[in-house]
């Protein structure tokens, strides 16, 4: 499989886990249940859905767009990102969610760091309390753009989210999901890319302000263990009540390196138990996407599911996918 093979199926397998998630997205896994049964499949949001309410089937929600903004923003930068045209870009990608009339605005961490960018704060203050999954839920762009050398690619991610995460939570998150995505792209196999999810997980914690929080390394390690061997109605569970499902990137992005292990071989049933996890279900879903699109490949996702996240969201991946492919080749 090729290089490029692997990058589509990365940037797209974060669309389709996001599609997925979409409409069970801050619901718990019992509404779940109530307004959809099981997810199995795209589907309509229901109007009760809090944040993307009767949206169609296939809509990709922040996590694909703010992706598509920072692909845009590195390779027209030449791999760099200035902060403050990042943080406009931001605020303008909020104003367009606005009179869109939809919900799906910039997170807390995010949201708070943009607020004290405007009022002159220096940039390298601003992510002091970036602790939530925002910076990780962009970051595949940046695993695309970088090779998997783990110094290299720890400070290339801490370039990309220090305006809004920076500390060592959210860049060990960040960080973890770019060493997979990087490593899948490079043909590493499942177990060695989610090893190197933890070592650059470890690194990333070095990096940033301090906050208090669970090591993200540590508890990859431990949740890649424990989940291994359940089966898919215990999973759910184990993951929704113990590892968590929140925007704290502790939890999600933990979230979705346990689902890796315990269903890497199999993407679509991965992304539809995350869809159904409740709580954060999108980024959840749309990280597992990109994860394990980078092992599989476009082929790994049903070709009809693929080609209707591209039609309703008249989504074409492949421009971007080559200008980051570039980058990384390129040494930038």
């Amino acid at each position: 499989m090729s290089t490029r093979e692997r990058a589509l199926g990365a940037f797209y397998g974060l669309a389709i886990g996001d599609a997925l998630g979409m409409p069970t997205q801050s619901m718990s896994r019992e509404d779940i249940v109530t307004h959809y049964g099981f997810i199995r499949s795209l589907r309509d949001a229901v109007a009760e859905q809090p944040i993307s309410p009767n949206l169609p089937a296939g809509t990709v929600t922040d996590d694909t767009e703010q992706a598509v903004l920072v692909a845009d923003l590195l390779v027209g930068g030449s791999g760099t990102i200035d902060p403050m045209v990042f943080g406009k870009a931001l605020l303008d990608w909020e104003a367009d969610m606005v009179a869109r009339g939809l919900a799906d605005l910039l997170g807390p961490s995010t949201k708070r760091a943009l607020k004290l960018l405007e009022s002159g704060a220096d940039p390298e203050e601003t992510g002091r309390g970036g602790t939530t999954n925002g910076a990780a839920m962009r970051i595949t762009p940046v695993a695309i753009a970088t090779p998997p050398e783990l110094p290299r690619l720890v400070e290339a991610v801490v370039a990309t989210s220090k305006l809004t995460h920076n500390t060592n939570v959210g860049i060990a998150g960040a960080s973890a999901v770019a060493a997979a995505v990087s490593a899948g792209i490079d043909g590493a196999d499942l177990s060695t890319a989610l090893d190197q999810a933890e070592h650059a997980a470890a690194l990333g914690a070095r990096k940033g302000w301090w906050c208090a929080g669970g090591d993200i390394a540590c508890r990859i390690r431990w949740a890649r263990r424990w989940v291994r061997g359940m089966d898919r109605t215990t999973l759910s569970y184990a993951v929704s009540k113990v590892i968590g499902t929140s925007v704290a990137v502790q939890e999600s992005m933990v979230a979705a390196f346990a689902l890796a292990e315990a269903l890497g071989d199999t993407p679509v049933e991965a992304l539809t138990t995350a869809a159904g996890l409740g709580g954060d279900t999108d980024t959840i879903a749309a990280v597992l996407g990109a994860i394990l699109g980078a092992q599989h490949g476009l082929s790994g996702f049903p070709v009809d599911l693929l080609a209707k996240v591209r039609e309703v969201n008249e989504l074409d991946l492949g421009p971007a996918v080559d200008g980051l492919l570039e980058l990384r080749n390129s040494g930038s």
